[in-house]
C-alpha cells in the first residue's frame, strides 16, 4: 500500500472496525436483506485489509468468515525467561523465525496458566510467571498487518526446571544473548519489546505498562 506506515495502520484499524461491525451484525440480524448488507460490509473490510497487507482478497475473506459471535480482541500471551543477559526463544515451524514462547490464550486458562503452559509446551522449560510487564494493543506497536484486533500480554517469568526440547509448533529452542538475537518473527514479538522486558526483569518494582 502506498503511503506512510501510520496511514496503513489507520486504514487497517478502520477495516478491523468494519469487519467487527459486520460480524456483530451477522450474529444478531435475522432479516435476509440486513444479512446481505453485513455480508457486503465484510467483503469491503476484506478488500481493505488485503490492500494494506498486499494479500489475496479471498484468503482474507475466508479468514474473516471463520469468526462468529460478538467480535472482541484476541488475547496473545508471551513469556520472557531470562538467564542474566540471555533470553529464551523458540523458532516457529510456520515461518522459521524466532520468538518468545507464547500464543493465543485458551478458554479455561488464567493468563498466568496460559503463558506458563505455552512456555512448557513450546520449549520444554518449566517457568513461573512473576510479573505482568506490559499489555499492548497489537496494531499500535508496529507489528506487521493482521486481520484482527489483539491485546498482547507480556510476562516476565522465572525458570523453575525442565529441559530444552522442540514441539509440534517449534523446531528450535535456546537462550540467546540480548546483543545478538536471531531473526525474529515480528508478527509475534519486536526487538524493543524484548529489551523492555529485560528492563522490567531488572526492575520488578516498575508498574505494568499498557496502551
Amino acid at each position: 500500500m502506498n503511503g506512510s506506515g501510520s496511514e496503513a495502520a489507520l486504514w487497517l484499524r478502520q477495516a478491523q472496525r468494519l469487519a467487527a461491525l459486520a460480524q456483530n451484525g451477522l450474529t444478531y440480524a435475522r432479516d435476509h436483506f440486513d444479512r446481505a448488507r453485513y455480508e457486503e460490509l465484510r467483503t469491503i473490510a476484506a478488500e481493505m485489509m488485503a490492500h494494506v497487507a498486499a494479500a489475496p482478497v479471498e484468503r482474507v475473506r475466508e479468514l474473516l468468515e471463520t469468526q462468529s459471535g460478538y467480535a472482541t480482541p484476541k488475547v496473545d500471551v508471551r513469556g520472557a525467561v531470562f538467564d542474566q543477559d540471555r533470553v529464551l526463544l523458540v523458532r516457529e515451524v510456520l515461518d522459521g523465525l524466532w520468538t518468545l514462547p507464547g500464543g493465543w490464550a485458551d478458554p479455561g486458562d488464567t493468563p498466568r496458566e496460559a503463558v506458563e503452559r505455552e512456555i512448557r509446551e513450546e520449549s520444554g522449560i518449566e517457568a513461573r510467571a512473576v510479573k505482568l510487564a506490559a499489555v499492548y494493543e497489537r496494531d499500535r506497536q508496529g507489528h506487521p498487518p493482521f486481520a484482527f484486533a489483539a491485546f498482547k500480554l507480556f510476562f516476565v517469568c522465572e525458570r523453575t526446571g525442565g529441559e530444552e526440547r522442540v514441539s509440534d509448533e517449534t523446531d528450535g529452542v535456546g537462550f540467546f544473548p540480548m546483543r545478538s538475537l536471531p531473526p525474529l518473527s515480528l508478527g509475534r514479538v519486536l526487538p524493543r519489546q524484548i529489551e523492555r522486558l529485560l528492563e522490567h526483569a531488572r526492575h520488578p518494582e516498575w508498574p505494568t505498562e499498557f496502551d
